[in-house]
């Protein structure tokens, strides 16, 4: 063989070798991902699934993945769950996982897990929120009765992994779903002109498809799908298989870490420490074998998880009495209602409590220091009063919170009676204070109605953190609140990590509105991100006024 055929020879046999090593090298980034299409029904089942499932077994065939189908919810366990990069609802409705098996899916993407959602996966499971917001949406209705139209949609965002191939617009044969709870985190990617159809119910902005990173994981979901010509698309194809690689985490997805993910409920077990208490209402754990607790009337507990016994170290004088104008006598909220450590407990053994004063009509916030059992009732250090009123019950807050700055967060309640009235308590009338929530709530000079933030000094005493509500020496205002306007924030809780502080608030009696006296009643979840008044008396829920 002469020497130039030789070298042609070897640089044909060489193109090769790359060639078949390029293919392999994509082909082996793509088998990495393995796919679960989920399709259980419990409401209207869709025809179109089965064309859906065919679908995804000639796409797994070219784009070469593996795909499992599965109607069986009991796969929804940890165990089988992580063997997949996304799992696909393909047009799920009704109920379909219990609380066990939502709790496992919730933790799959806590692990960095994928969703794909397809049509009817947005109707579907309305008692689950945290399904809602991982979908971005819940399907509120379609055309009735001709479900079945020819729309416009329009990409908003051309530019994105999942539309590079979309024309900007295009008309397209499918049912239409209007939307209710539309996450305003989700990315949207295409739209549909409501004008090119009938029935629509969320006007100009009527997303179709979107995506979002959620809670740890991604998700990406279409309402495309509803009719079996809809899965031989090239063009719903290629949109489905982009949003089933963002959903995997790409073509070569990092594996799933469940150390993200909340433990399992079989991990936890309630183990009874103590029965028959008498209103029992803020504990400690001091992270030495002991558990220090308090009951409003005045105790203080301490249960020794070693020895299993519980013992009374304290008693602290309160008062739980109100008495009106009249005379009359009663029992109201106020006792020992907060209690927590000193963030350096274990070097310094300081306990704070909140109580009401025994004499004034004040609840106070103190100092003690923990000396072994024993808690030296002589250490006391006063803090900060609240003025009270102790002649109408109720709302008393009293919980005790610190942040990671080592800043201490107390919550107080309106120290207003709801009795007058099932709707919010405003009464400008004289000797109605009682029974008006805006001298205290809504009254930026008055510490009731809030959560203040301090920072406690070694000596007993405290200064004001940079960024409270209202700055120092603001006229009319008090510079320790950091959120005003609730009315009765019992239990508090602050984020360390994002210093965002959390609160309950009971709404009033109302069961339904009344267009002269206000909204329905609405229990509620806060969360402060940073300081603010959030409106009670004068608002409820979302800014109902």
């Amino acid at each position: 063989m002469k020497s130039n055929d030789l070298l042609k020879s070897l640089t044909a046999v060489s193109a090769t070798i790359l060639l078949v090593i390029v293919f392999a090298f994509r082909h082996t980034g793509a088998q990495q991902l393995h796919i679960l299409v989920f399709s259980k029904t419990e409401g209207f089942r869709h025809a179109s699934i089965d064309a859906g499932k065919a679908a995804f077994v000639k796409m797994a065939s070219e784009k070469g993945f593996t795909v499992d189908f599965t109607e069986d919810a009991t796969k929804f366990n940890m165990a089988n769950l992580k063997r997949y990069n996304a799992v696909v609802f393909l047009s799920t409705t009704g109920d379909v996982l219990n609380d066990v098996q939502q709790q496992e899916f919730e933790r799959y993407i806590e692990a960095g897990g994928g969703f794909l959602g397809i049509h009817a996966a947005a109707d579907c499971e309305y008692d689950w929120p945290w399904y809602g917001k991982l979908v971005g949406a819940w399907f509120l209705d379609h055309p009735n009765p001709n479900n079945i139209q020819t729309g416009t949609f329009y990409v908003t965002d051309k530019n994105s992994f999942a539309t590079r191939n979309m024309p900007d617009s295009f008309a397209r044969k499918d049912e239409f779903y209007s939307f209710k709870q539309i996450d305003p985190t989700i990315h949207v990617l295409v739209k549909i002109d409501e004008k090119s159809y009938q029935g629509g119910k969320n006007g100009d902005d009527h997303p179709m498809s979107w995506y979002h990173d959620y809670d740890g994981g991604r998700s990406f979901y279409t309402n495309m799908g509803h009719t079996d010509e809809t899965f031989s698309e090239p063009l719903f194809l290629n949109h489905i298989w982009a949003g089933l690689l963002y959903a995997a985490g790409g073509e070569t997805p990092a594996p799933l870490d469940y150390t993200k993910s909340k433990p399992e409920e079989n991990r936890f077990s309630k183990v009874i420490l103590a029965e028959k208490l008498n209103e029992p209402m803020e504990l400690s754990v001091l992270n030495d074998g002991r558990i220090l607790f308090i009951e409003r009337h005045g105790a203080v507990k301490l249960y020794n998880i070693k020895t299993k016994q519980l013992k009374t170290i304290a008693t602290i004088a309160v008062s739980t009495k109100y008495k009106d104008k009249d005379g009359k006598v009663s029992e109201a909220e106020d006792g020992l209602l907060g209690l927590n450590k000193d963030p350096n407990f274990a070097t310094n053994h300081w306990i704070y409590l909140y109580y009401s004063d025994p004499v004034k009509s004040e609840n106070i916030l103190t100092r003690y220091t923990l000396n072994g059992d024993v808690l030296d009732l002589n250490s006391k250090k006063l803090l900060l009063e609240v003025a009270t009123q102790r002649e109408q019950c109720c709302h008393t807050g009293g919980s005790i919170a610190w942040d990671a700055q080592g800043d201490l967060y107390l919550s107080t309640g309106d120290n207003t009676s709801p009795r007058a009235t099932t709707y919010a308590p405003i009464d400008e009338r004289p000797g109605r204070s009682p029974w008006d929530a805006q001298k205290s709530a809504a009254n930026s000079n008055d510490l009731r109605g809030k959560i203040l933030r301090i920072k406690p000094t070694p000596d007993g005493s405290y200064t004001i953190p940079d960024g409270n509500l209202f700055p120092k020496g603001t006229a009319k205002t008090r510079p320790e609140i950091f959120v005003m306007g609730s009315r009765n924030p019992f239990r508090i809780s602050v984020d360390k990590k994002t210093g965002y502080v959390y609160w309950g608030d009971v709404g009033p009696d109302s069961v339904t509105p009344d267009s002269l006296k206000g909204p329905a009643s609405q229990d509620e979840i806060g969360q402060a991100r940073k300081p603010g008044n959030f409106g009670w008396p004068y608002f409820v829920g979302d800014n109902k006024a």
